[in-house]
């Protein structure tokens, strides 16, 4: 399905593109986009270029902890608990972790979208078994979280030993785009320097735009001037 972005968030990328990272506080920290279908593909999208100035939702440890409760990936209780455990610069450590995993990943899917992934490709998928080997997660029974719905359920949960495990959902976003999404179906948004990707989900197969509001509507806008100028030329 396509998502579209609100004018608000342009409007906000517009009023903060040229404030330094570091200097951005919480509060005017743009909303991270998630235009993919794909939680998996939406964290290599957690880098992008929406307005004129790359903007990065994770180049810091808080800014990892605001796009995984963004994402929905962690509870936002975990994520006050391990801020609270945690130091900022390990917090900071494990960001650019996540950072490093991000351009692998993005590497892995530029190099085989577009075609179905072949089995060979499992070699090239050593970084991110080692990570999902790492987990400590359990399933165990809990009584129903809807009020209106009786007994029990069953849940699964893992250990939040360490920052470094805030690691681990989105190893598991990024497993789920191997082995659920076809890579035929994988594509790159057609604005010229736009870097989001997307799973087209689209009956047809035929979207082009990470957002019909911001590429799809450049491409509009610059489709109407080419015809303007041909029109005053002729």
């Amino acid at each position: 399905m396509f998502v579209t972005c609100q004018l608000a968030l342009i409007r906000l990328f517009a009023a903060t593109r040229k404030a330094a990272q570091e200097d951005i506080t919480v509060q005017s920290h743009p909303p991270a986009m998630f235009i993919a279908d794909s939680p998996g593909l939406d964290f290599i999208n957690s880098i992008a270029t929406p307005v004129d100035t790359p903007f990065d939702w994770i180049a810091d440890g808080d800014g990892l902890l605001r796009w995984l409760a963004q994402a929905k990936l962690v509870r936002s209780d975990v994520l006050d608990e391990l801020k609270a455990r945690a130091r900022p610069d390990e917090l900071d450590d494990v960001a650019g972790q996540a950072r490093d995993l991000r351009e692998w990943f993005r590497g892995f899917v530029r190099k085989h979208m577009g075609k179905p992934l072949a089995p060979r490709a499992l070699k090239e998928l050593e970084p991110l078994n080692r990570l999902l080997e790492s987990d400590q997660a359990f399933s165990r029974i809990v009584p129903h979280r809807h009020d209106d719905h009786d007994g029990f359920a069953l849940e699964r949960t893992r250990r939040w030993r360490s920052a470094e495990t805030l690691l681990l959902p989105i190893g598991e976003a990024m497993a789920r785009v191997v082995c659920e999404e076809s890579f035929t179906d994988i594509k790159a948004c057609e604005g010229p320097a736009c870097t989001l990707m997307f799973a087209d989900h689209t009956r047809a197969r035929a979207r082009r735009w990470c957002s019909m509001a911001i590429c799809g509507n450049r491409a509009k806008q610059a489709a109407h001037r080419s015809r303007m100028k041909d029109k005053g030329g002729a």
